[in-house]
């Protein structure tokens, strides 16, 4: 049986002068008036801003929880099968003999830097301890939080954030489009991935649609990343220099105000821009390498200084007790529990009260004591047997609300991060194997991040269980536990050494994951050309910013405590039809090596314009 040749044929339709030269006129007119509707919202109305996309957030875990948690397990075990089956797993990425363009380490550490190197300096300590305190195991009442019990559940999770699953979201756009890029010379662009499953239709209206959710996922992607570490960023100049006026100090503990993120945001940017012009080859490259050799010793420290052998062995029972539940962190997904489903598993004697008592109950972030002081009237009086009861109907509602504000806001984080991520690691890839590439992007810097989160964050634990800390790193905020950590290990100049070169690295990490965004969105506009003028790096370097800034002082509304709200909120309603996308990327790649395969069998020609 004969099979047609792939199609092939794709056309993103370019301006031939102008301005807009070399770019998809709809692509950047249609991502532009997104993106300056969203700043012009979050600038006039803050406060509008952060409510709406707050109660639009809510409403969208709600609905789609159990969506992103299926989907993300089924991304790792998708391309398991395809670089395990010999046929698919040998494919080259490229011409015949065409070797790669950069070395083992420049490739490593450009994805390393990509792909998590903020999240890793923000959360190496902030997420291992968060866990410790809370996890699904800690809020069922099995174990008590911050105890050495939950110390095997906390990691659990840590893992199963930074882990396979997460690297697996970005390999599936990445291996997408760099398969289509190389092996078909189609543009590396979003809808490339899709031509498989809708042929010709991605040259019209459907394809701009499908790029302008990669260009928005983007954006805001790489605007929670950056509002993150920026936040570090002023912790870290703070921990150096004391300058008060960089902080809100009126809180419990000192987080970053908005006159020190705003200007440490600028500062970064304009770092970012400056680095995009120069271009992957060397500003990209050169950063990326310099932000490995620094990791290294950041880890190098930790391994002398730190707990590293308690660290050591937290790893291994870690990534034992992470395999074993590998399945149940894949699938098992939760959804909201109603007032009558809470009210039907209430005793009889709590029942009158269910209203007064499912707040409380239902909330993932409160204990049992915390559950039973914050109750009033008669509610109140309710014996410790019943109250317990009660607080036990509403696990169902605790697991959700954790998982829907933890577990699968990473998730969204992730998918939103993964047209640029993933569109990089296809800039970087040319002439590996599928196999290579999964192995590479997936499984090498997945075991690096667990190495990372155990041995920082797990000196950060020791300290606090050894009573040296006496709480000093829990309670400060998730951006400065780096630094109280580090301040609790070391003393005199060599901690005023190591501190300097943590903030170094957040910059360059920052830079890179920045200037990489901006090349990335014009790569998406000009329909996969990789060289772009310097002008349009510069406009969206710009709007970047905006976007940034306007949603961080929207967060700050109102009295709001956390500025990354209205950009936690944001990315995660755009993370959401990207989602759908990245799905059918996987059915048309399946598709597409399926039927490559047969193609080679028969003869048949597999770059040749034809319909699918």
């Amino acid at each position: 049986m004969s099979i047609k040749p792939p199609f092939t044929a794709l056309e993103v339709r370019k301006a031939a002068s102008g301005f807009y030269e070399g770019h998809s006129l709809e692509i950047a007119l249609l991502s532009k008036a997104i993106m300056v509707a969203l700043v012009i919202w979050a600038l006039v109305w803050p406060a509008n801003a952060n409510g709406v996309l707050g109660s639009l957030n809510w409403k969208l875990l709600e609905d789609f929880n159990a969506f992103y948690i299926i989907i993300v397990g089924l991304f790792i075990f998708f391309l398991v099968i395809i670089a395990a089956l010999p046929q698919t797993g040998k494919r080259i990425m490229g011409r015949p003999g065409e070797g790669t363009e950069f070395s083992n380490f420049s490739w490593f550490s450009m994805m390393f830097g990509a792909g998590l190197g903020v999240g890793l300096m923000v959360f190496a300590t902030a997420e291992p301890l968060g866990l410790w305190g809370s996890n699904p195991v800690v809020i069922s009442g099995a174990v008590e939080g911050n105890t050495p019990e939950a110390l095997q559940s906390a990691y659990r999770w840590t893992f199963a954030h930074y882990g396979f699953h997460a690297w697996a979201i970005y390999v599936v756009t990445g291996l997408s489009l760099a398969y289509y890029a190389y092996t078909r010379d189609m543009p590396l662009t979003i809808r490339s991935a899709l031509t498989p499953l809708f042929g010709k239709l991605m040259n019209g209206i459907l394809g701009h649609i499908v790029d302008v959710l990669g260009v928005v996922a983007t954006i805001l992607g790489v605007s929670v990343t950056i509002g993150y570490g920026v936040s570090q960023f002023i912790d870290g100049l703070y921990a150096i220099t004391g300058m008060g006026w960089m902080m809100d100090l009126g809180g419990e503990a000192p987080a970053p105000g908005s006159v020190g993120l705003i200007a440490g945001l600028l500062v970064i940017m304009g770092l970012s821009i400056v680095s995009a012009v120069s271009g992957v080859g060397r500003g990209v490259k050169y950063l990326s390498n310099l932000n490995l050799v620094l990791s290294l010793i950041l880890l190098l420290t930790f391994v002398v200084f730190g707990s590293f052998v308690f660290a050591m062995t937290t790893y291994g029972s870690a990534m034992v007790d992470y395999i074993l539940h590998f399945l149940s962190l894949s699938f098992g997904a939760y959804g909201p529990q109603t007032a009558a489903e809470f009210a039907a598993a209430l005793p009889p004697d709590a029942a009158p009260f269910a209203d007064a008592l499912r707040s409380g109950a239902t909330s993932p972030w409160g204990s049992f004591d915390a559950f039973k002081s914050g109750l009033e009237g008669e509610a109140a009086n309710l014996s410790d047997q019943v109250l317990q009861a009660a607080y036990a109907a509403g696990e169902p509602g605790r697991q959700f609300g954790w998982q829907a504000g933890w577990t699968t806001f990473y998730w969204a984080w992730w998918i939103a991060f993964s047209p640029f991520v993933g569109l990089f690691l296809a800039r970087i890839s040319r002439g590996r194997s599928v196999r290579e590439f999964i192995i590479g992007c997936v499984f090498a810097p997945a075991l690096v991040c667990f190495a990372w989160m155990t041995i920082l964050g797990g000196t950060a634990i020791d300290l606090e269980l050894s009573g040296a800390a006496e709480g000093a790193i829990i309670g400060a905020s998730n951006t400065a536990k780096l630094f109280v950590t580090l301040a609790e290990m070391l003393s005199g100049t060599f901690l005023s050494l190591i501190t300097i070169m943590c903030v170094v690295l957040i910059l360059t990490f920052l830079v890179t994951s920045a200037d990489s965004g901006i090349l990335v969105m014009n790569t998406i506009m000009s329909g996969g050309d990789q060289n772009i003028g310097n002008k349009h790096k510069v406009v969206w370097g710009v709007i970047l910013t905006a976007v940034i800034g306007t949603l961080l002082i929207a967060g700050k509304t109102n009295g709001g405590a956390d500025p990354m709200e209205a950009l936690r909120s944001a990315m995660i309603i755009g993370a959401l039809p990207f989602t759908v996308v990245m799905g059918l990327m996987c059915i048309a790649l399946g598709k597409a090596l399926y039927r490559d395969g047969m193609r080679e069998k028969t003869g048949a020609p597999v770059a040749e314009t034809a319909a699918e």
